[in-house]
């Protein structure tokens, strides 16, 4: 079902009118879902900042000790108008947040609650700027990385999934979705068999991961290369971060058009509502806490990689 979810979103986000007032009302009738935007204004624009949130039965938000999990739907725009026209590759990770947001919200309907809260967050942009970027061009944004954490990361969460396009380069040759590391407050952590497990079971086929560089868990705007954004909200927090990566086998550009699959899109829905079933029901984490602790104890914090450093 997630399927029939992502295209009617994935249609609903092909649109230049596209803004957060029309996704917010798509949770209007959501009896446990709380849905707003802000429009925030940048150098190249403006682009309006979506956050929903789904209570749990033992969420936080009332009082309850279950987990909340955040889920962020990472990008620079859904379309890049006037250049290009349509719904743009690098819009996957809206899509995918926004269709988890609505299978979650319509699961609470029917009876079928999460213990923990909920909290997913992304951008509507129909209009963003491109910017050169090897091997292929990235899609920009009307706001920075720094707007976009402030706006899409909050302590709430005590883990976060980060879901992005990341077609844009030369790294991958699988179509679908791969898995980062475990990232914490500047560590590259191991893999985690957890979420490996659940991969495996939502799309049936041998898990898909990706390696991570120093360079990746270090904010934008320190002149360093970076494969792209997925892995920035764990500049912004101290709470584990996994990215799920929508791939390609070859190098898609961020600003192509015509080049997003539902069922790629639907199949990071999939992996992401069962991470936060599980997460929830504190049958899973996303790191092993005693390991984390005895890498600070030997070779102490890492949280500059969270900075810009000395420059």
């Amino acid at each position: 079902m997630s399927l029939k979810y992502t295209m009617e979103v994935m249609e609903l986000l092909d649109n230049p009118s596209i803004n957060g007032e029309k996704i917010v009302k798509l949770f209007d009738e959501m009896t446990y879902c709380d849905a707003g935007f802000e429009t925030v204004n940048g150098e190249a624009g403006s682009t309006d900042f979506i956050k929903i949130v789904i209570k749990g039965t033992n969420g936080k938000i009332d009082g309850g000790e279950a987990p909340s999990l955040g889920i962020v739907g990472r990008l620079g725009g859904l379309g890049a108008r006037p250049n290009r026209i349509g719904f743009v590759s690098d819009g996957d990770g809206a899509a995918a947040a926004v269709t988890t947001a609505l299978k979650l919200a319509t699961m609470a309907e029917k009876g079928d609650r999460l213990p923990g809260d909920i909290y997913i967050t992304t951008h509507i942009c129909p209009n963003a700027p491109t910017q050169p970027h090897k091997p292929v061009d990235f899609m920009g944004s009307p706001v920075d990385i720094l707007t976009m954490n402030q706006y899409e990361v909050f302590p709430e969460m005590d883990a976060v999934l980060s879901i992005d396009t990341t077609k844009g380069n030369k790294v991958f040759n699988h179509r679908g979705i791969a898995l980062s590391p475990t990232v914490k407050s500047g560590y590259v952590l191991k893999f985690n068999d957890d979420l490996i497990k659940i991969m495996e079971m939502t799309t049936g086929e041998l898990p898909v991961t990706f390696a991570v560089t120093t360079q990746d868990i270090t904010p934008y705007g320190n002149d360093v290369f970076h494969i792209n954004s997925i892995l920035q909200p764990s500049v912004a927090t101290d709470a584990p971060v996994i990215g799920v990566a929508i791939t390609a086998q070859t190098a898609v550009p961020g600003s192509g058009t015509g080049a997003s699959h539902e069922v790629d899109v639907a199949q990071a829905v999939r992996f992401s509502i069962e991470v936060a079933k599980e997460f929830t029901q504190k049958q899973i984490e996303f790191y092993d806490e005693a390991e984390y602790n005895r890498l600070e104890e030997l070779y102490g914090s890492m949280k500059h990689l969270q900075t810009l450093g000395k420059a």
